[in-house]
């Protein structure tokens, strides 16, 4: 039995007001082309289908396609909804796709009934448990003490009375304790979404969404396959991929992965204003690739963005580090503030905002506008 892992398309995202739907059109064809060399007898897409619980008509066009597509190629689809899809959209039509092999999961009910499959080694039992919070569960479990996702996710798993004699998956969409993050994904302060790995005790296989950098959890049989594309300058020095499973007899699953190249990659080029310019540090990929400058010049450059753009032109942001930057905030003594002039008001704020003192020409500018606000007031 061989199985391909996918989550996270979020399809329809759009990053610093830059639409990613040709480069997820891109995506979605690599990954079809990898379908078709694997030939799985199982694809699995374990949430976040979408970037938003009401998708735009492009991104349930983009995933409609890739759907009927990949259904050519594999005899089962298990489609979950993750913290960022509409659960009900997600289950919409579920009945009638079943019928094809594609497998989309129902808003919990407190109760998960798996599909068996079967190889030359037995049976083998899938399950499908959406993205849920305490609440989700609370409410089908009331005489069960609910109170962290760690509880929720494992009375959801004891309801399913998976039978542990056979092979079985569990696709599921949760932030497993100890999986790394990156700026991109919606977790909860402190962790309280944390859910405890020992949860998920029994299963061969975790197919898990949600984390987007492409990761096991304490052992390979619990893996996060991560984004197919890099979706926050955190995430730009990973290798995106896409996780192949095979199975054999229980207990026994090789887990391997198959590199993704983007259309775009996403660098962060770092330096002086003239260096990151110049061609020695442009050349050093592709100059349509997504890029965050990080300028080390000590005095802002005018229209440092604008100018940027015309060497990399999808140039996405923009940040200094400098000693300005990196200096502490303090705060202005205000004890006294009524017997200082606004001009030393505002070089004690310079000071502490930029890590030096204004310069002569700096505090004319200012003076000069102190001056005029008064002169328009009186």
């Amino acid at each position: 039995m061989r199985l391909i892992h996918l989550s996270d398309l979020h399809l329809g995202k759009r990053l610093n007001e830059f639409s990613l739907i040709e480069d997820q059109e891109f995506i979605l064809r690599e990954i079809y082309s990898i379908i078709s060399e694997e030939r799985p007898d199982i694809i699995v897409i374990a949430g976040d289908i979408y970037d938003k619980p009401v998708p735009s008509a492009e991104a349930v066009r983009l995933f409609d396609d890739f759907l009927t597509k990949a259904a050519e190629q594999t005899k089962h689809i298990f489609v979950i909804s993750g913290n960022h899809d509409s659960a009900e959209r997600i289950a919409f039509g579920s009945h009638i796709m079943e019928k094809s092999g594609i497998h989309m999961s129902p808003v919990y009910d407190g109760n998960i009934v798996p599909t068996i499959l079967s190889d030359e080694y037995g049976d083998f039992g899938v399950y499908m448990l959406p993205f849920i919070k305490p609440v989700s569960v609370r409410r089908f479990f009331p005489d069960t003490e609910i109170e962290t996702y760690t509880d929720a996710v494992n009375t959801a798993v004891d309801a399913m009375n998976a039978d542990f004699s056979r092979r079985n998956i569990l696709i599921t969409h949760q932030f497993v304790t100890g999986a790394k993050k990156s700026d991109s994904e919606e977790i909860s302060v402190g962790g309280t979404d944390n859910v405890d790995s020992s949860a998920f005790d029994g299963f061969d296989y975790v197919a898990l969404g949600h984390i987007h950098s492409p990761q096991n959890v304490g052992s390979e049989r619990i893996r996060y396959c991560g984004t197919p594309l890099k979706y926050s300058f955190s995430e730009a020095a990973q290798e995106k991929s896409v996780t192949v499973v095979d199975f054999g007899k229980k207990g026994n699953i090789t887990v391997r992965t198959v590199p993704l190249e983007p259309m775009h990659d996403m660098r962060v080029v770092r330096g002086g204003f003239d260096y990151i310019c110049s061609k020695e540090c442009s050349s050093q990929g592709d100059s349509k690739d997504y890029i965050h400058a990080v300028l080390t010049d000590e005095d802002d450059i005018p229209e440092a963005m604008g100018r940027l753009r015309g060497v990399y032109p999808n140039i996405m942001s923009l940040e200094y580090d400098n000693r300005h930057t990196r200096s502490s905030h303090g705060s202005i003594e205000t004890a006294d503030a009524d017997n200082r002039l606004p001009i030393e008001l505002f070089e004690e704020f310079y000071k502490l905002s930029n890590g030096g003192e204004m310069s002569e020409q700096q505090r004319e500018l200012v003076q000069s506008l102190i001056e005029k606000i008064w002169e328009e007031e009186a």
